[in-house]
């Protein structure tokens, strides 16, 4: 998207920019977009290869990182993210990877938040370091622990939130300042909000990754991510895209152009039922907490209530007695699935010590708040008082 007096887009508005962002009619003039299910090109003569290949000329050269489906997906989000680019991916986790793969190099400093999804947490600790990236782990709510983390070679910070599956609310505009201060990154997972109720990009962030996998597909089909920021860092994630092939097959992005048509309607209907659910079971007496910022009494409820325009689909809560009783609650539920995806239309619950964020360390848990007792779920689109019922079940089992 551009902002030339001739882009009818220039200045639309998200609902717009979901529906009509990215699409390239091609000759047959199609309505819908269509998927080009090529893994190669055609090209008019040896000279025009050569340009395309040398990036001297523009055009597709292989679908490993050119094709015009997963482009109308990269331009998309895009725009729905405020960023110059977008890159697809094959996962979530390989949009963070090749971010970092992307951006950094030996002898680089991350800071990551300590609440993140576990994978990612193995991803900077356990795999990044073998490249020599040094990694910090931190609180995210503690500014000061991120203040005396920097140093001098630190090259990236990177957080979620709200952070899975406590659902804490970090302030990105305070992060980007102490990055940018450093001369560093920050890099937002945005998945639990979407752009549909958060664009950190607008609030100073440098990069945006998502797992396209959760609200972005909206109904648990695919596997993919994103990327999103500068055309400069875009360009050297999709150099590490063509090189290594972590890329996005062209079925995949056309159903995420699809989910991102309705992303804020879904976006907002999730909200809605998650706020009324975590006022429902805040009233019941085996639960300890409920994790979720659109309560008054989150911490994080009026930063959150600044800088998202709704609390997302996402939320937790701690059942009295520790796994066991977390266990007979979830085998209890028959609505619910019991799954470790979210974002769907579908309700799903998981116990998050055990799958989510098994492979981390007792240690690792204990200090990102994952206790036994804890549930995850991601509130679907189903009626209420059947949702509330089926939790019900739950208790009942642990009464």
């Amino acid at each position: 998207m551009t902002d030339s007096p001739d882009d009818p887009l220039a200045g639309a508005q998200l609902d717009t920019l979901a529906i009509r962002a990215g699409i390239e009619r091609t000759h047959e003039g199609e309505h819908a977009e269509p998927i080009f299910a090529t893994s190669s090109y055609v090209f008019p003569s040896a000279a025009e290869a050569a340009a395309r290949f040398a990036g001297e000329q523009p055009g597709n050269v292989y679908s490993r990182y050119t094709n015009p489906t997963v482009r109308s997906f990269e331009q998309r989000i895009a725009a729905l993210e405020g960023g110059e680019a977008g890159v697809g991916t094959a996962s979530g986790m390989s949009a963070i990877l090749s971010t970092a793969m992307a951006l950094l190099k030996a002898g680089d400093h991350v800071i990551c938040s300590r609440d993140v999804f576990g994978t990612t947490t193995n991803l900077f600790g356990k795999y990044m370091a073998k490249f020599g990236v040094e990694v910090t782990s931190v609180p995210l709510l503690d500014i000061a622990a991120w203040q005396a983390a920097m140093r001098p070679n630190t090259a990236m910070l990177f957080l979620e939130t709200p952070s899975n599956p406590l659902c804490e609310v970090a302030d990105i505009a305070a992060m980007a300042a102490l990055a940018h201060a450093g001369g560093a990154l920050l890099v937002v997972d945005n998945c639990f909000c979407t752009p549909a109720l958060q664009t950190p990009l607008a609030l100073g962030a440098d990069i945006v990754v998502h797992s396209a996998t959760k609200f972005l597909d909206g109904q648990g089909r695919c596997v993919g991510g994103a990327v999103i920021g500068s055309e400069e860092h875009m360009t050297e994630v999709v150099t590490f895209l063509r090189t290594c092939g972590p890329t996005m097959s062209p079925f995949n992005a056309w159903v995420f152009l699809k989910g991102l048509e309705t992303l804020r309607l879904r976006m907002e209907a999730h909200s809605a039922a998650a706020l009324d659910l975590a006022h429902w079971l805040q009233a019941r007496d085996a639960v300890v907490r409920v994790n979720y910022a659109g309560l008054p009494t989150h911490p994080g409820h009026a930063l959150a209530a600044r800088q998202q325009r709704a609390f997302g689909g996402v939320l937790s809560f701690e059942v009295a007695g520790g796994q066991d009783e977390a266990w007979r609650f979830i085998d209890a539920t028959r609505i619910f699935s019991l799954t470790a995806n979210l974002g769907d239309t579908k309700s799903t619950i998981v116990h998050p010590a055990t799958t989510t964020h098994g492979r981390l360390s007792d240690e690792q848990r204990e200090a990102a708040g994952i206790r036994p007792g804890l549930v995850r779920l991601s509130v679907g689109l189903e009626a209420l008082d059947d949702l509330k019922a089926d939790l019900q079940r739950g208790f009942d089992a642990i009464a």
